[in-house]
């Protein structure tokens, strides 16, 4: 699908001529100038021009327990092909893991509920685990749809990096109070670490905006996917050895550590 570099989110009732009279007006009276919203994703082309593209991908984790026989699962899923990938818990020999996944959150609403009323009805939640959370853009990515959409699909539908550490993280507003100077010097430590080991074949990540979508009021979730499990937890570890981990993350998990048992096919169109 093609990107798009912004698009009008007017209503036919006011045009933009009538916007701009009402927020002189507004002015004229004393009053604070309305700022101009735009919540499309930003990037940057080849050739450094601004770009935008207002699309997303949401993702949904969801943890079960009481699965006495995961292979009723693995065959329903096989039917219904869902938007979804089924995990083992590691920590719970009848426990499991759901990711839902899609562009329209009305779809993983519907998938969710589809699949606990139809396959997962005896199951007991687990709702420390729940965690909603949307794809972001920080500003300089010159393939939005790739780094929106299609590559947090193909990463949880590959195979080959069945193992997965999925958890949320709640940022201290203490970080919003250092300097943009600062705040990109930990950002860049932090980034450089999973660059390492993602350049070294040992795990590769998927991070969502969680703002506003969780109960516990989480600001980010993290999952981490690889070939195997130790790399992971060596990757956490590493992690809380940078600033922003030790000086400006006020809380991180609850953990779900887990296998995948079945996947969707990469190349399906999401819905």
């Amino acid at each position: 699908m093609a990107q798009s570099i912004g698009s009008s989110n007017q209503s036919d009732s006011e045009s933009a001529p009538d916007q701009n009279a009402r927020d002189r007006n507004s002015a004229d009276r004393g009053q604070p100038e309305l700022p101009t919203i735009n919540v499309a994703e930003r990037g940057r082309d080849p050739n450094g021009k601004p770009i935008t593209l207002d699309r997303r991908l949401f993702m949904q984790f969801m943890a079960f327990g009481n699965c006495r026989d995961i292979s009723v699962l693995k065959s329903a899923f096989d039917q219904s092909q869902p938007q979804a990938v089924l995990y083992r818990d590691a920590n719970d020999p009848q426990g499991i893991g759901l990711l839902a996944f899609s562009e329209n959150p009305e779809t993983i609403v519907a998938t969710v509920q589809s699949i606990c009323d139809n396959d997962m009805s005896e199951l007991v939640p687990k709702p420390e685990y729940t965690m909603l959370g949307r794809t972001y853009s920080i500003g300089y990515e010159s393939d939005l749809e790739d780094v929106l959409v299609s590559r947090p699909v193909t990463r949880v539908c590959n195979p080959e990096i069945p193992w997965c550490i999925w958890y949320p993280v709640r940022r201290s507003g203490m970080f919003e109070r250092e300097s943009q100077e600062e705040q990109r010097k930990m950002l860049m430590e932090h980034g450089g670490i999973g660059h390492a080991f993602g350049k070294a074949g040992l795990a590769t990540d998927i991070r969502l905006a969680g703002h506003g979508l969780n109960k516990q009021d989480n600001d980010f979730i993290v999952g981490l996917l690889g070939k195997e499990l130790y790399p992971l937890s060596a990757l956490v570890q590493r992690m809380r050895r940078t600033r922003q981990t030790s000086e400006f993350i006020d809380n991180m998990g609850p953990f779900f550590i887990g296998q995948a048992a079945w996947q969707p096919k990469s190349d399906r169109e999401l819905q």
